[in-house]
């Protein structure tokens, strides 16, 4: 077997494999949902990527506190040779004058008065002469080869290691709410899609069973046309509530296809995945759950990942504030290295590798920069300023969602206990409408307008009960409480 057919092989074993997987899962629940969204949502996955790439930059910033080794190398070609002299030397000798107990210059003199010669450019003429030739100080640099070992130990940065470690903290923890938040967004979208298909395939049963009713006047009409007690205007009546009945189940069927392909998307799998969801098939029993009147603010704000970003975000730009005051303060490192060269002249002009160690302080003080650097603090204050701000808003904001949201959980669980009254009297409508029917004394408008009115009704209870849980969910991601995976 070739390689192209096992990699075939491999594929279409394996899409098999995920083919037996989604016809397995005949059931998704609401947690079923909001796992795979979690899991498979890209936008999720950059929030997590930036978490770590967060604590990698937080190791990064400790590094700073530890000392720096260098390697420097490197090679140069000379197209000349180094010579000290252009050609070759002459230097005068001395000797020493026992009655002067000094060396003095071993000069020419003239035999006749003993007098010094000088020679025709005016300067006295040596006796003897000690030769340095020119090769002697002429050195072969055509290559060279260097390097040095550097250690380096800040001392004292002005305060910029240490803010740029808690700075990288907060941001660390920054990336942490970011995504947490995100995570909470995706689960309130899961939870909105979710709830949007239990909405419609309750209404698709609704719908089917009005259409139903009037398939059942239609025929009772249809009868009693043909025994002579109905006009066909009372049959026509009834065709065109039926054409409109079967109208409005093909939109709700549509509208069920396209919110199951949206839910199908926000759970990160291909649109035309089959999903069938727990809770499509339960009867919509009645809510129970109770909303409380009031919330400690204090704990909500502690819940909110939204505002620990802000505030996290405040608190990188103080530190930010002291790195960029650090460029304001003076600076002290110690530095201690290992040179080495080919050729070298430690020990004379030696074309071998040799080297010597050296340590020393390296102090800079910043003096006068016209002001740049004090207004580059004066932005950073600004910054944090705005930032303090942003939080104080936002808790004001916090407190108004809060407020209502639980007002309209609160509305929405009445308004649904509304409908369940509204349920009873047009189940009885309905009842007494059908009862007048067969019994001649009520026409097929007083029927048409009892289905009518228990198609409304009962279509007003899906949609309450479906807002219950809407707002259910909306408070507790208001109120923080909704779940958020810990691990990035």
């Amino acid at each position: 077997m070739t390689m192209s057919l096992k990699t075939l092989f491999l594929s279409l074993s394996m899409a098999a494999m995920c083919a037996s997987t989604l016809s397995a899962q005949s059931v998704c629940t609401l947690d079923s949902c909001r796992s795979l969204a979690l899991k498979n949502n890209k936008q999720l996955r950059v929030r997590a990527e930036a978490v770590r790439m967060a604590g990698y930059q937080k190791d990064e910033a400790f590094a700073a506190y530890l000392p720096a080794l260098d390697f420097t190398g490197g090679y140069t070609y000379n197209q000349k040779e180094l010579s000290i002299f252009d050609s070759d030397q002459l230097l005068p000798t001395k000797t020493f004058d026992l009655q002067t107990q000094s060396y003095q210059f071993n000069i020419v003199k003239n035999p006749m008065t003993g007098e010094p010669v000088k020679g025709p450019d005016g300067q006295y003429i040596p006796e003897t002469v000690a030769l340095i030739p020119k090769e002697a100080m002429t050195y072969d640099i055509h290559n060279v080869f260097f390097g040095a070992i550097t250690l380096t130990q800040p001392v004292f940065m002005g305060g910029k290691i240490v803010a740029m470690n808690k700075l990288t903290h907060y941001a660390e923890e920054l990336a942490r709410s970011l995504h947490n938040a995100e995570a909470q967004n995706l689960i309130y979208a899961v939870d909105a899609a979710y709830w949007q298909v239990v909405s419609l395939k309750a209404k698709q049963e609704l719908a089917e069973s009005y259409v139903a009713l009037l398939d059942t006047l239609h025929r009772n009409v249809n009868l009693m046309v043909e025994q002579g007690v109905a006009t066909k205007s009372d049959l026509l009546t009834v065709d065109v509530k039926l054409n409109s009945a079967q109208v409005d189940l093909v939109k709700v069927q549509n509208g069920l296809v396209l919110s199951r392909m949206a839910l199908a998307q926000v759970c990160g799998l291909p649109v035309d995945t089959p999903m069938h969801l727990a809770d499509e098939d339960n009867d919509l029993a009645t809510y129970t759950s109770e909303i409380a009147n009031s919330y400690n603010m204090g704990d909500v704000y502690a819940r909110r990942q939204d505002l620990r970003a802000l505030e996290n975000g405040v608190q990188v730009l103080r530190q930010r504030e002291k790195a960029v005051r650090a460029d304001m303060l003076p600076k002290l490192a110690v530095v201690g290295s290992y040179s080495f060269s080919n050729p070298n002249m430690f020990d004379g002009f030696k074309k071998k590798f040799n080297g010597a160690f050296s340590v020393g302080a390296m102090l800079t003080i910043p003096i006068w920069h016209w002001g740049g650097n004090y207004n580059k603090y004066r932005a950073a204050k600004s910054a944090t300023k705005m930032a303090e701000l942003e939080v104080e808003d936002s808790r004001e904001m916090i407190d108004l969602q809060v407020r209502q949201s639980s007002f309209k959980a609160q509305e929405a669980v009445k308004t649904y206990n509304m409908t369940l009254t509204n349920i009873e009297k047009a189940n009885e409508n309905l009842r007494q409408a059908n009862l007048g029917f067969r019994e001649g004394v009520m026409t097929t408008d007083n029927v048409m307008e009892a289905q009518t009115a228990w198609l409304k009704a009962n279509s007003e209870k899906i949609d309450a009960l479906i807002d219950v849980h809407l707002c259910d969910v909306y408070l507790a991601k208001v109120l923080g409480t909704l779940p958020y995976p810990t691990e990035y």
